[in-house]
């Protein structure tokens, strides 16, 4: 019988942060609302301790890093969120969606960007 193929994926969701974003001036030097969520594809066909996956703490800790720093379009924030998970030995691909709730009257504006590794 043949091995099965296993993938995992470590999953962060709906994380709320108050930013330092916007490029519009009634935006800048006031922390805005974002949510956050992270979805990582690891290399690891099994996880069989800490250092085959991603501590998810980690993960938020990056978030809520960039989110003392301006960074002026939520495109750029999620890049680099992508970017910093892709520091994790384990993960090949980061996949970010950031949603920032007040950005429009109504509705909810927001991107998903994904980072692989080359």
């Amino acid at each position: 019988m043949p091995e099965p193929i296993c993938t995992t994926r470590v999953k962060v969701r709906d994380l709320p942060l108050l930013a330092d974003i916007g490029i519009n001036p009634d935006e800048i030097g006031r922390r805005q609302p974002l949510v956050i969520s992270v979805d990582l594809l690891l290399s690891a066909d099994r996880v069989d301790g800490i250092g085959d996956t991603v501590d998810y703490r980690k993960v938020a800790q990056a978030a809520e890093d960039l989110a003392l720093v301006h960074i002026p379009l939520i495109e750029t924030f999620a890049q680099k969120l992508g970017e910093r998970c892709l520091e994790f030995a384990c993960v090949v691909e980061a996949q970010i969606r950031v949603d920032k709730p007040f950005a429009l009257t109504r509705g909810l504006a927001g991107v998903e960007v994904t980072v692989q590794r080359a």
